[in-house]
């Protein structure tokens, strides 16, 4: 058994605990939580002790792309579709082995960061293969391209091949799940053949949606940057005349979507967002990254007006430069025990993880983190944790 007493404890779902305490039971659960002289201490248990930080929840990283963790700095590209060709170009640079290094990189980082549950999406499956070694938690969605209509099974075949390759690395920890990448990059036939390919397989989904003005430029007005790429290439392209999550709606892709995860969400409006909450979607908003490429702000005020289930993401180190959820906090304009639920119980229930996840309770997994105790109130640029655990097991500290 291992019991960890700090400053402070911060469950989430009851008020902070001054002088509190931790303990975690050898199966990797939270066995007991409250005032430090009221948590017991076994004989044999081992003890550590923070008398100036805060023992909070493992924070939950809603959207990262940790394959790419080596690429940070080497996007010199400022407008988004030259952006994503650019992106393109240093993957298709990239071998096997470094992919599999900056995944492991990526997954060391988020731990330092007090990350304990991330929800990656890739193509290489790396991500994936580095959490199941290292003994992470977490989501990946493997990523599905194809935006010409004639080539869906092409596209529909290759994602099979590399969820049979991967299946094998699911556990209680990891599920692995789709992600149709956005309606730049996939064909209307190919959206609804992987919708239904998850629900019949019952696979979480996740996919970029509503991000930029070029992308719905393409979908409303069949134009600008994206359109030109596509057109360039060979490939037809229609004016639908209406938003992306409109499209989405028209072509039947979020019905039965409970559980789905739409990442940014920058453009949308009201009947957007009112259409999100009928399908049952969640949001992982990513302002940094909405910043750095100048899509705008995302309207997370109104997405928790409407109940949306909303959490934080990172995206990658390419847009960002780090991996610090506290900055993402802060530029969503949150603090305190706001920017606290929002980086833990709430990323946890953007990703139906609630409970297992995101609140210090007796018998949840024991997912921690421990942090000086200023960093609820002034969060430094980048963060790193004294302490992280997963499912009680120290990772980082």
């Amino acid at each position: 058994m291992l019991r960890i007493r700090a400053g402070s404890v911060h469950p989430v779902t009851a008020p902070p605990i001054e002088d509190g305490a931790v303990l975690v039971d050898d199966r990797g659960t939270i066995a007991a939580v409250g005032p430090h002289p009221l948590v017991p201490a076994p004989p044999g248990a081992r003890e550590l002790a923070f008398p100036h930080a805060s023992l909070v929840p493992g924070l939950v990283n809603t959207h990262t792309h940790l394959e790419l963790t080596h690429l940070a700095d080497k996007n010199a590209e400022r407008e988004f579709a030259r952006w994503i060709r650019a992106l393109r170009t240093l993957k298709d640079a990239t071998t096997p082995d470094e992919f599999a290094r900056a995944a492991e990189r990526g997954v060391r980082d988020a731990w330092i960061a007090g990350v304990t549950c991330v929800a990656d999406t890739g193509s290489t499956g790396a991500p994936l293969e580095a959490l199941a070694r290292l003994g992470g938690r977490g989501i990946y969605y493997q990523e599905v391209f194809g935006p010409d209509p004639a080539k869906c099974a092409a596209s529909m075949a290759e994602v099979e091949q590399a969820l049979t390759r991967l299946g094998p690395l699911a556990s209680p920890r990891l599920r692995v799940g789709v992600s149709p990448h956005a309606p730049y990059t996939v064909s209307g036939p190919l959206y609804r053949a992987v919708a239904d390919f998850a629900r019949d397989a019952g696979l979480p989904v996740a996919l970029h949606l509503a991000e930029s003005s070029a992308e719905t430029q393409l979908v409303q007005q069949g134009s600008g940057p994206f359109a030109d790429a596509l057109r360039d290439r060979g490939i037809p392209v229609t004016a639908h005349h209406r938003s992306p999550v409109q499209y989405l709606v028209h072509l039947g892709v979020l019905q039965r979507a409970t559980g789905w995860l739409c990442i940014h969400c920058v453009q949308v409006d009201g009947p957007d967002i009112e259409s999100l909450r009928s399908a049952g979607v969640a949001v992982a908003h990513c302002p940094r990254s909405n910043r750095a490429h100048g899509h705008g702000t995302a309207p997370l005020a109104a997405f928790r007006r409407a109940g949306l289930r909303v959490g934080l993401g990172t995206d990658s180190v390419v847009s960002v430069g780090d991996s610090s959820l506290w900055a993402e906090a802060a530029a969503a304009g949150l603090d305190g025990e706001d920017a606290l639920r929002m980086l833990t119980i709430e990323g946890a229930r953007a990703l139906g993880l609630e409970r297992e996840i995101g609140s210090l309770e007796v018998g949840k997994q024991a997912d921690l983190a421990v942090f000086t105790s200023t960093i609820l109130h002034h969060p430094p640029p980048s963060s790193s944790s004294l302490l992280t655990l997963v499912a009680g097991r120290v990772v980082h500290g």
